[in-house]
Parts: structure tokens; C-alpha cells; sequence
């Protein structure tokens, strides 16, 4: 196992981030990852403030989610955020749902579209790749699903397997470990509480506490080239809690 990051989304409705990183270096991350929203707005002093506070708390930012806006109009801002806080991999992380294409060849498109966007990180000798959500799984008119046309479209692209989101989406996580696996750079260690439970932070639950088979699934994430293990809970109502107790259960595996 890596080194456990954190994902700061999860804690942005819970501000400042100064707190934010303070909490999440007590409970034992030496990492975060970062998001679009998170720097997109920041200027130059902003980003190295932030580099700043991420050194004081012992924390570093080795990936990153950037919006496939950013990345394809200011590819070169990108890159500079990137090299100003140390971040090693980019992951695109969505689509719009009024953007997604409707068929196979819409979907291997977009996979093109990624390996282009991605070209001018993976010269700067950073890891580019997609991270999914559950619409990736489901089914298209002729059978086939989203995920697969996306990687034969980019056969470069890496890819931040967001395991919970493949469960949600009707996937078998490990017959996609299996079958992309040497793409595997980074996880999304993330719960889903069981039918009827946590409605109040849209049935996601802390790692470990809900029903994702993590022992088993770390077990077969072993095999693959993944560097970063991020937690993540998308609408946590206590993120301190959900960060103790997501990485005390990992702990365990």
C-alpha cells in the first residue's frame, strides 16, 4: 500500500482550507489531491500560498483533477499550476451530462480527445489520464459501454479507477482491475452505505463502513502500477470524521 491521500473535495464545503489541511495532516495523510475548483480561480501568490500551507502540514499534492476546459484552452496555466505544487498526475475527472456522447464512436472520440489534451503532460513527464464515474458503465444501444471506447480511443490515457463509482454504475470492479490494470495510477477509496442509509450524504459512507469489499479489492489493486490510494466521500456530513475513520480502516487491510 501507498501512501493514503486525501481528496479535497470532500472537504469543500467545510472551509478554510488552512483548517481543512490541518485536520487531514492530524489524522495521519502525508497527501491530498487536489481539484478543479480548488486552484482554477487562484493567481500565482494564491498557488504558492497554498504550496506554502501544503509544506507546513507536511502534505503534498502529487495528483490532481483539472477540467477538460482548463486543460485544453490553457493547457500551458495547467502545467504551471502543476509544477508550482509538485503534482505528478492529471486526471480529467468528468463530462457534462448535456457533453456525453450517445454512441460507441461518440465515446472512442472523446477517448481521442483525451489523448490529445493529455499530450502536453505527458512530454512535461506527467502522468495523464481519466477518472470515471458511473455513466462510464452503462450500457450503450449496441451493448458495448463508454469505459472501453474511451481507452481505445486513448491508448495512452491512464486511468484513476474511482471503484465505488464502477459499483454504482453496475460494473465488476474486479473484472475492470483485471481487464485495465496496467493503466491503474491512482484509486478513489470511497464507500457506499448500504440500501436506505445515509441519505443525508446522498448514500456515500466512510470507508470501511459500508458495503465496497475494500479488503478483497486492495488485494487485487495490488497487482497494478497504482501510486496514489486518495479517500474521497462525496457529501460527507463530518469530513474530520470521515477522514479518521476512512484511513483507521484502511489501516486494517
Amino acid at each position: 500500500m501507498k501512501d493514503i491521500s486525501f481528496q479535497l473535495y470532500s472537504a469543500r464545503n467545510f472551509p478554510p482550507l488552512s483548517d481543512v489541511l490541518k485536520t487531514v495532516a492530524a489524522a495521519g495523510y502525508t497527501q491530498v489531491e487536489g481539484y478543479g475548483a480548488l486552484y482554477a480561480s487562484l493567481d500565482d501568490v494564491a498557488i504558492e500560498a497554498l504550496r506554502s500551507d501544503l509544506a507546513a502540514n507536511g502534505l503534498t499534492m502529487p495528483s490532481a483533477h483539472f477540467g477538460i476546459d482548463l486543460l485544453e484552452a490553457d493547457p500551458v496555466r495547467a502545467l504551471q499550476i502543476a509544477n508550482v505544487l509538485g503534482i505528478k498526475s492529471i486526471y480529467c475527472p468528468h463530462i457534462a451530462a448535456d457533453q456525453r456522447p450517445g454512441d460507441a464512436a461518440g465515446w472512442h472520440a472523446f477517448g481521442e480527445r483525451l489523448e490529445a489534451a493529455g499530450k502536453p503532460f505527458r512530454e512535461a513527464g506527467i502522468d495523464f489520464g481519466w477518472h470515471n464515474h458511473d455513466f462510464e458503465f452503462a450500457a450503450l444501444p449496441d451493448g458495448s459501454v463508454p469505459q472501453d471506447h474511451i481507452f481505445a480511443g486513448g491508448p495512452n490515457l491512464s486511468w484513476e479507477a474511482d471503484i465505488a463509482w464502477v459499483v454504482h454504475g453496475g460494473g465488476d470492479p474486479f473484472g475492470y482491475i483485471e481487464k485495465y490494470g496496467n493503466r491503474i495510477t491512482a484509486v478513489h477509496v470511497k464507500d457506499i452505505a448500504a440500501a436506505g442509509e445515509n441519505t443525508d450524504q446522498d448514500g456515500w459512507a466512510d470507508v470501511g463502513h459500508g458495503t465496497v469489499d475494500w479488503a478483497k479489492l486492495f488485494t487485487a489493486l495490488s497487482a497494478t502500477p497504482a501510486r496514489y490510494y486518495v479517500v474521497e466521500h462525496d457529501n460527507p456530513k463530518d469530513f474530520k470524521a470521515t477522514a479518521e475513520r476512512s484511513i483507521a480502516s484502511i489501516k486494517t487491510y
